[in-house]
């Protein structure tokens, strides 16, 4: 494994999900993009950010299908099981990091292959001059609208956008308080949806970092080929982002 340098990272990448939406045969961390996986595609745009040293991925204890790629013998990525939910998988990941080692964690989705070096480096540069975590997104810019709760399918209102974000990864956070919020927001019966939702659930801050949008999440069909399509232009542009 990588040497552990002052300004190193390790990365938590939950792949435990089986992605019903995207209606294949596979979990969609294990969809083909150019004869590569979508989970090799992320983990490998991780390991190549020079501030990242290791990765470690919360596997299906089921799972049958990371054995057969590249990154079951890489040897800066670590494996843990995952959980039946995301923060479960995510928990599982933390205690596996020595955080005298690695004070700081990031988290990042499986299904997120197109994130650049320099969105990430944003995000590590502006949390330690801050000292606190925070995470990647991008500002909404679409109209929201909110449906009625007993009629999903009739506008109740329109919601003000101008103070909405869209939560993305990474996520970084010092791990000790990461993990304690993780837990103390579980024992309470909280909703964790990101690492964020936790922090803010035990009244630590957030920073928003912004966020190139083709920094997608593949959770549909279609999303698959505007992840590839991305991929592609980056690799054209010799470039690991098409944002200015």
């Amino acid at each position: 494994m990588t040497q552990q340098t002052p300004h190193s990272f390790v990365v938590i990448v939950p792949a435990a999900g089986v992605g019903k939406r995207m209606q294949a045969s596979c979990p969609k961390q294990y969809l083909d993009i150019e004869g590569v996986t979508v989970l090799e595609h992320t983990v490998n745009r991780l390991l190549s950010h020079p501030k990242i040293s290791t990765v470690i991925i919360a596997l299906g204890e089921n799972d049958d299908y990371f054995c057969d790629t590249s990154l079951a013998s890489h040897p800066d990525v670590l494996t843990v099981i995952g959980g039946r939910e995301r923060v479960d998988s995510v928990v599982n990941g933390l205690n596996a990091v020595d955080e005298r080692k690695f004070p700081w964690a990031l988290v990042h989705d499986g299904a997120r292959p197109c994130v650049s070096h320099k969105d990430i480096s944003n995000l590590i540069e502006q949390c330690l001059e801050q000292n606190y975590g925070g995470l990647l997104a991008t500002p909404v810019v679409d109209t929201i609208k909110q449906n009625y709760k007993n009629n999903e399918n009739q506008v109740l209102t329109t919601v003000d956008r101008e103070h909405l974000w869209h939560a993305l990864t990474p996520q970084l956070y010092k791990t000790d308080e990461l993990r304690i919020a993780i837990e103390q927001a579980q024992l309470q019966g909280m909703v964790i949806t990101d690492e964020s939702s936790a922090i803010e659930y035990v009244g630590l801050p957030s920073l928003l970092v912004s966020s190139c949008r083709e920094n997608i999440k593949i959770t549909r069909p279609e999303d698959l080929l505007l992840a590839a399509f991305y991929l592609q232009q980056q690799r054209m542009t010799k470039e690991d982002t098409l944002c200015e």
